[in-house]
């Protein structure tokens, strides 16, 4: 599933790999590519190294909106932490977004300014949701208002409005960034991913390519590749799918419902329309298929001239309280740094973090970010995070008890069809993808796992912490930094 934004591009070129810098920054994406840049900018020696290719996770496959609007996030947040904590989380996604408009300005990225807009898809549990994100927006002082009539094909109960937000092609800023690194002396050092990291006085970094010695690490990779904080354990992962279309006149809104299932929609140039949402947990659906399906059937029925041209895919992670993780890693001496748990506003949350990492880097601090490093989760929060890892441990006990290790997916198609089964004591995941067999282990090589077929994008997917694999074995993304091995498929058999 290739995204609209990605589709047209090839890879970043990439830098030869050092094997001693100032400092390493994993993952090249929208946190990673403007930490570097800070840095850079700076005088720090610099290298990004990535396991794919620039942008070629979640920030490549983003609807890309840049809003201080964010669904119902400031209703969520309130309930969970004080007001002085919302507002440093509201103060910094307003210096992310403002940083990111000015740079886009510089370095003629182009971008559209649109209104932002919460919306109640009926008169009942949703209106109260979106007239409570009124209320909490209001409060944060964010200039929104009510509109009962919005200009949709739709039906709703109106909407919470929050004029001059903007929109952007993600890959259009991850070329001008990666450029912009170049220029400033950074390198980009791409196909490498990282398996470890030794540290003695200073870390080393152990990646694909080498290793690479430096005074300070920055993991912006979606989840923590290191476990030394058990982040793995701190955020929840989903997945959700978004679909392009060539359309004569899409709203010129930036769109999100109050409730679920969600619907996301924006515009794009050409013109194009953008519907997505679908969320679900990593490796929990019972059909990822299905889920798409759904976003189609709904674009067809509100906007019947929409001719599909993309489908695709992201992964976000949510934190236990909602705010995201970004500072010092514990265990990391000092030298380690992560960035995570942005539930699905990267765009403004990523480059906040990395102001905020860039700034404790080079000695200073973003006023902002105090009351956010400084905040106890209250019971709820505490509650919700004993609930996420009793799910864990729950799906971990009942797959190591076999009750998972069932053929997946009956009825599908023979290409894309996994099963897993048993051999010997070892599950194994057999798939068939463009007539190519396949066998490898079951287990996840994070933490045991049994993994899950993906139909929809023919991977094997881990329920417990996200991780996720090609049909093959490699690691796509997640915590997990090993392949699955490979295993023997028996004579005739197929996946």
């Amino acid at each position: 599933m290739t995204s609209l934004w990605r589709a047209p591009r090839g890879p970043a070129s990439s830098d030869e790999p050092v094997e001693r810098c100032d400092d390493v920054v994993v993952g090249a994406g929208i946190t990673g590519l403007v930490t570097a840049l800070l840095l850079a900018r700076a005088g720090r020696d610099v290298v990004v190294l990535e396991a794919r290719d620039a942008g070629a996770v979640t920030t490549g496959h983003s609807t890309a909106k840049i809003s201080l609007l964010q669904g119902t996030r400031y209703s969520q947040l309130l309930r969970h932490q004080s007001e002085e904590v919302v507002a440093g989380y509201v103060e910094g996604n307003r210096e992310g977004r403002d940083w990111l408009l000015r740079y886009c300005d510089e370095q003629d990225v182009p971008y559209q300014t649109r209104p932002a807009v919460t919306y109640a898809a009926d008169a009942g549990r949703e209106l109260d949701r979106a007239r409570a994100e009124l209320d909490a927006a209001s409060r944060m002082g964010l200039p929104v208002r009510w509109a009962s009539e919005l200009d949709v094909p739709f039906e709703h109960a109106g909407g919470v409005v929050l004029d001059g937000q903007a929109q952007i092609d993600p890959m259009d800023l991850v070329e001008a960034l990666v450029e912009d690194l170049r220029a400033h002396g950074g390198r980009l050092v791409t196909g490498a991913r990282v398996t470890g990291m030794g540290q003695s006085m200073r870390p080393v970094v152990r990646h694909t390519r080498g290793s690479t010695r430096c005074d300070q690490v920055v993991l912006a990779t979606g989840t923590p590749v290191l476990d030394r904080g058990g982040y793995f354990a701190k955020v929840s992962a989903s997945r959700s799918y978004s679909l392009s279309f060539e359309h004569p006149s899409p709203p010129e809104l930036m769109l999100i419902s109050a409730g679920g299932p969600t619907r996301s929609v924006r515009d794009a140039p050409g013109p194009m329309l953008l519907v997505g949402g679908e969320g679900h947990p990593v490796g929990r659906a019972r059909s990822e298929r299905e889920h798409v399906d759904r976003l189609r059937e709904w674009t067809a029925t509100h906007f019947p001239d929409a001719v599909e041209t993309h489908a695709w895919s992201a992964q976000d992670y949510r934190s236990h309280d909602g705010f995201p993780f970004v500072g010092k890693m514990p265990r990391g001496m000092g030298h380690v740094h992560v960035a995570t748990g942005f539930d699905k506003w990267g765009m403004t949350n990523g480059v906040a973090a990395a102001l905020d990492l860039s700034a404790s880097i080079l000695g200073g601090q973003m006023p902002w970010s105090r009351p956010i490093h400084r905040r106890i989760s209250r019971p709820a929060a505490m509650a919700h995070l004993v609930g996420m890892n009793a799910s864990v441990g729950l799906s971990l006990v009942t797959r190591a008890a076999g009750v998972a290790l069932h053929p997946l997916r009956p009825g599908a198609p023979a290409e894309g069809e996994g099963e897993v089964g048993r051999r010997g004591v070892v599950p194994v995941a057999r798939s068939t993808v463009d007539g190519r067999s396949c066998a490898v282990s079951a287990l996840c090589t994070h933490l045991g796992g049994v993994v899950e077929w993906n139909d929809a994008e023919q991977s094997w997917d881990c329920p417990l912490h996200g991780s996720r694999f090609a049909a093959t074995g490699e690691v796509l993304e997640g915590p997990a930094s090993r392949p699955l091995p490979e295993r023997r498929m028996q004579d005739g058999e197929q996946g």
